[in-house]
């Protein structure tokens, strides 16, 4: 690494407009022991920077901080303790916030090695939409090969992800979409649901009368309550979002305070089933080291698959990090399908 390398990254200072959001330069940071530096390939916009921007998301850290959810890049120094063979490996990692920059500081034991032959941005599009795909389907709804289930937004960032996993897993997924992105759907082997101009919980009694065995929605909202109703008995609804509340205003912890007080009523029923409310930060409950391994052997087995074609990357558009804010627009139009990535 040049000794005269420049960190640039993105900086968001408050609730504003997206061409509000401000560039910073400054020094590539040195590694202390056990980090690495990553030099960014490509890095994401995702539901939660929409949400964060508007001061909308429900544990965001106070302004001004860099957003930035995830990132895929190569290591460009290590520190006392990192193994050197990890020099210029491309690598992915979860950073929550921060991503959304040239050159990235991380704990070598955060990062997860990109296989051979997938891309910066194809991998990009698999770190939080893939862990998150695969945590609800593998660790909380597990249903098994035969199983059906719902997919809100099958065409989004996760729920692309989803759909194909459980595809690969030998699930039937029926998936909600707008309906120009139901040929897409009917290719992969989802049976399509038009959200706007259908009654969805009549269109999947009629597709899957005896109900499903998940149920994945971002929506939360009203509709939350329709999702549980579909379950069949023993079925699982997983709630992570509240698309629903995106434009609201007030307390941006309340939406997820209703759907945990749903969740909680739900699970005391006596009725067979189970909700979740999910989000991957809730496992640092776990001891520091077993909730970093679960990250790591998750978003090795999205990554493999990946690699093997289980999965394929949706990128939406990339562009440039300086022109986040024309990025930030476009995932906030709801007209595109896949992951808009940002590229040095």
């Amino acid at each position: 690494m040049s000794a005269a390398a420049e960190r640039v990254e993105v900086v968001l200072p408050g609730k504003v407009e997206p061409e509000e959001l401000q560039l910073r330069r400054g020094p590539v940071p040195a590694p202390g022991p056990g980090q690495v530096v990553v030099r960014m390939e490509a890095t994401g916009v995702s539901f939660a920077e929409q949400q964060m921007r508007r001061g909308r998301y429900y544990d965001q850290p106070p302004f001004p901080f860099v957003p930035g959810y995830d990132l895929v890049g190569t290591v460009e120094a290590a520190g006392d303790g990192v193994e050197v063979a990890m020099l210029g490996k491309r690598v992915a990692a979860l950073t929550k916030t921060g991503g959304w920059a040239s050159h990235v500081l991380l704990d070598a034991a955060d990062v997860v090695e990109v296989p051979e032959g997938v891309g910066a941005a194809e991998a990009e599009t698999a770190v939080v939409n893939g862990i998150t795909a695969w945590q609800m389907l593998h660790r909380k709804a597990k249903v098994r090969s035969g199983g059906t289930v719902l997919v809100h937004g099958a065409n989004g960032g996760v729920g692309s992800v989803l759909v194909q996993l459980a595809l690969s897993a030998g699930i039937h997924v029926i998936g909600t979409a707008s309906a120009r992105h139901h040929e897409a759907l009917r290719v992969l082997g989802v049976t399509p649901v038009d959200y706007r101009n259908e009654n969805i919980p009549a269109r999947v009694r009629e597709i899957a009368p005896g109900g499903v065995d998940a149920v994945f929605d971002h929506v939360g909202g009203p509709g939350l309550a329709d999702s549980w109703s579909l379950l069949a008995p023993g079925g699982t609804l997983v709630s992570y979002g509240s698309a629903a509340t995106r434009d609201d205003t007030g307390s941006k912890q309340l939406p997820v305070l209703k759907l945990l007080g749903r969740v909680w009523l739900w699970n005391a029923l006596p009725n067979g089933r189970s909700a979740y409310f999910f989000n991957i930060w809730a496992g640092k409950a776990l001891a520091k080291d077993r909730f970093r391994a679960r990250l790591r052997a998750d978003l090795t087995e999205v990554l493999t698959a990946l690699r093997r074609g289980d999965i394929t990357a949706t990128v939406a558009a990339e562009l440039p990090l300086t022109e986040v804010a024309e990025a930030l627009r476009l995932a906030e139009s709801g007209t595109v399908s896949g992951k808009i990535v940002l590229v040095p």
